[in-house]
């Protein structure tokens, strides 16, 4: 069913998947960060979802003082909505991911609603000479690695972060479990509407990106939830534009930037996440659908407000 309400593009712009072997443009240090946020934001992103890196090669890493060396500059810079991943990367501890959200108590969270295989090794056929020895490891051993959030895990971050900060959550749903798991919280009133839901397509490990399963998703969640949840839709490499398109048509909200695909169209890298954005943008306004402001964002999603924010 088409929705009158403008779409909110979310804008994941380094995440935790790909390496800087795969593209000399994802964003890595600080600066780059601020600039790719910034940059999304100034294209049409309402929300910028938001991972850190070690500066120095480019590895994932949890450390608080590296979030604070971009997450104040990006604030300062842009209205934008700040979401703060709890999902990490492989290897983390659950204690590791949300380290740094408890810490900052930022608007939004990312929060993925249950354990699976997360499988990045095959990405390691692709690629020949690595720039950094951490990375062919790191994406090898996925291959034996469970992406942990267990119930237990779940209940402590929306305890800890939800209750104790504040904070809302971009609820991560990669399979159809996920949603009745989220379903389960919601029952126990443990969280509260209006949700938003961020379906997951094209992970292996998760639900393929495929058609009947993003119209499955979409009808099992307005099964679950009614109209008491934002959808979203975000799905990875060559699926990213097909998907966002579908779900802006449908009435839903979108996701794009380089933590999800490293390209702006068959085999071109995206030099900026602002590319990606401004694409879906205008695809999305020549359907005759507009475009979700910051503030539209979070009246929509009950946020707290930047100013009540820990950076």
């Amino acid at each position: 069913m088409m929705s009158s309400k403008p779409v909110i593009i979310t804008c994941a712009v380094t995440g935790s998947i790909h390496t800087p072997t795969m593209s000399p443009h994802l964003p890595i240090t600080p600066g780059e960060i601020v600039d790719a946020a910034v940059g999304a934001a100034e294209a049409g992103a309402s929300i910028i979802h938001l991972h850190a890196r070690d500066p120095e090669n480019g590895k994932p890493t949890a450390d608080t003082d590296t979030w604070l060396q971009f997450l104040p500059d990006i604030k300062q810079q842009t209205d934008a909505v700040i979401n703060v991943s709890t999902g990490g990367s492989p290897g983390m501890t659950v204690e590791e991911r949300l380290a740094a959200a408890l810490q900052l108590k930022p608007e939004m969270a990312s929060l993925n609603m249950g354990s699976m295989n997360f499988g990045l090794y095959p990405l390691l056929e692709k690629y020949q000479d690595w720039k950094h020895e951490w990375e062919p490891e790191f994406l090898g051993m996925t291959r034996d690695y469970i992406f942990r959030n267990t119930f237990a895990d779940i209940e402590i971050i929306l305890k800890k972060l939800g209750d104790g900060c504040g904070t809302r959550f971009e609820f991560e749903c990669y399979d159809v479990g996920h949603l009745y798991n989220l379903a389960h919280f919601a029952d126990r009133g443990l969280i509260k509407p209006p949700f938003l839901i961020q379906t997951v397509f094209g992970l292996l490990g998760g639900i393929g990106a495929d058609g009947d399963n993003l119209f499955h998703m979409r009808k099992i969640a307005l099964k679950l939830f009614g109209e008491d949840h934002e959808w979203s839709v975000l799905a990875a490499g060559r699926n990213q534009m097909p998907f966002a398109t579908i779900a802006g048509n449908l009435g839903g909200n979108v996701r794009v930037g380089l933590e999800d695909s490293l390209f702006i169209s068959r085999g071109v890298l995206a030099e900026t996440n602002a590319q990606q954005v401004a694409k879906i943008r205008r695809i999305l306004e020549d359907l005759s659908l507009k475009i979700a402001t910051p503030a539209e964002a979070r009246t929509r999603l009950a946020l707290k407000g930047a100013s009540q924010v820990a950076f």
